[in-house]
């Protein structure tokens, strides 16, 4: 797919040593997805979501979220109009396209809330009335590891609404020093350019449902879940996991070049799929039991 490895390229000038994040990023929105990003602060998430928003030619906003903030911070508010004698809804930052949630477990889990309906229904509901978000629709969020100060960890249905979650990590020196190379000058990184509009982005999304699966790698799929249910104490992956595995791996195909999967898919994403919504007590009791789930479950083709 031709442009697809354009906007891999470009924001492989962004991220530098980080083809697989970037590849998984795009995976997620490819598959309608939204993505949670852990790791420490200044690790690139804001410039990942900042780069994949230009890429692909979507409305943007970051919102950072802190302590204080308001769910009306996120959705909106009505103000009363004197001249009118009516209210008029002033629409907040949710109304774009794709949305960067900065930070999102330093807000309470009141405001965090404030998201959950409009990931899972692309819509909000204020004073009774039901707007529809714009289309394509993501929320990408960013998260700091829960043992740092002030942080509000985000409840088990707050997890599952993310797709996907990633960890950029520490670059490797020969990027950090390119890095630094770039900035050494003082210029600021460059605008990106516009590889993909939204409507051949959604045209992209319906090849991404029309990728074939056999039955074997759906029951492969099924294998996985059921794996999980019976390692995690009752804490399994629900059924909207499942589908999430599904979409995401038949993203991961097409961003590979074909239109069918494999279990190589499956196997690519699932840890990014499955960690975050197993981990009872810490992110690698979520990654210890993804990887030994795929250990133990063969494919049967």
């Amino acid at each position: 797919m031709q442009n697809i490895n354009i906007v891999l390229q470009q924001l492989e000038t962004v991220l530098l040593g980080k083809q697989q994040q970037i590849k998984l990023a795009l995976t997620c929105i490819l598959a309608r997805g939204h993505l949670l990003i852990e790791d420490l602060p200044g690790m690139g998430k804001t410039s990942l979501s900042q780069g994949l928003a230009q890429s692909l030619g979507l409305s943007y906003q970051r919102v950072q979220f802190t302590s204080d903030m308001l769910p009306a911070d996120i959705l909106g508010v009505s103000i009363f109009n004197q001249q009118q004698s009516q209210f008029t809804f002033h629409p907040g930052p949710i109304f774009n396209q794709m949305v960067l949630a900065d930070e999102i477990n330093r807000a309470s889990p009141k405001t965090q809330s404030a998201l959950l309906e409009a990931m899972a229904e692309q819509q909000i509901t204020l004073d009774g009335v039901t707007s529809p978000l714009p289309q394509p629709f993501f929320v990408i969020a960013t998260q700091n590891p829960t043992e740092q100060s002030g942080t509000f960890p985000l409840p088990e249905s707050q997890l599952d609404r993310f797709m996907m979650r990633i960890s950029i990590g520490y670059p490797d020196p020969t990027a950090e020093l390119n890095m630094l190379k770039g900035l050494k000058n003082g210029e600021k990184p460059a605008v990106l350019n516009e590889c993909l509009s939204a409507s051949t982005l959604q045209e992209l999304q319906s090849e991404v449902d029309n990728v074939s699966a056999s039955d074997a790698l759906l029951h492969y799929i099924l294998a996985l879940v059921n794996a999980s249910r019976t390692q995690s104490n009752g804490a399994g992956l629900s059924p909207r996991a499942s589908k999430a595995i599904l979409h995401a791996a038949k993203a991961w195909a097409l961003i590979n070049g074909r239109r069918y999967l494999v279990p190589e898919d499956v196997q690519a994403i699932f840890p990014h799929v499955a960690e975050h919504r197993l981990r009872q007590y810490s992110q690698q009791q979520g990654e210890a039991l993804s990887a030994e789930i795929l250990n133990k479950v063969n494919p049967i083709l």
